[in-house]
């Protein structure tokens, strides 16, 4: 369980203060990953060499209404400061409006920029129908996306089953994340058993280690 988390803190408000303690607790539980804003990734990548947990950070978050030209920026920015893994947020107004096309472009540019990183691609399945996840996922593997991820944790709805199940089918053997709302070992459970290949969380330690949870998200 513990190498499909990622420990993930996205809160405005948050401080290397509590970027340390996510780090800390990324080593000594062997997660996959800590998912972080872009202002923490120099300090994560310093805090986290010689280990083997990855920098994961989050671009065009939590909305995903950035242009693609300040995605592209802001994703050569972090691959540059030592970004190992990017989450970006898809433009929702294209799934709504049917445009795929756009979709999977700005998936595709977004990929470029990463060269050669993994590329999660934040669907906000709580905003969509059964159809436009369906649709949703699709353009975001052809334009290149390891990974389509349920959510931001800050948009409507969670991470479900249901969703995870529809992605899953589309993605055809790429990666599936789960994340908002994942708070025990039975979630996270139930989620792996939907299709998820990875998890996102701010209560990696509570699941691990069957503690209480504390977060939200």
């Amino acid at each position: 369980m513990n190498q499909l988390i990622d420990h993930t803190y996205l809160k405005p408000e948050g401080t290397l203060k509590e970027i340390q303690t996510l780090i800390d607790e990324a080593k000594t539980h062997q997660f996959k990953s800590v998912c972080i804003q872009p202002h923490f990734v120099t300090f994560a990548k310093e805090q986290l060499s010689g280990s083997a947990v990855l920098v994961c950070t989050v671009i065009g978050f939590p909305l995903g209404m950035n242009t693609v030209d300040t995605k592209v920026y802001e994703t050569k920015k972090a691959v540059q400061e030592g970004a190992d893994e990017i989450d970006m947020v898809g433009t929702l107004r294209h799934i709504k409006e049917a445009n795929y096309t756009a979709y999977e472009e700005e998936v595709r540019a977004v990929k470029k920029a990463c060269e050669g990183r993994v590329l999660k691609v934040i669907l906000e399945t709580g905003a969509l129908t059964d159809d436009e996840i369906r649709k949703a996922s699709a353009a975001a593997i052809n334009g290149g996306a390891d990974f389509v991820k349920t959510s931001t944790g800050f948009g409507p709805g969670q991470a479900t089953v249901e969703a995870l199940k529809i992605m899953a089918e589309v993605a055809q053997g790429k990666g599936v994340k789960a994340s908002g709302g994942v708070r025990t070992y039975e979630d996270a459970l139930k989620m792996i058993e939907a299709g998820a290949t990875r998890i996102g969380t701010s209560n990696g330690v509570a699941i691990v280690t069957g503690q209480k949870a504390k977060n939200s998200y």
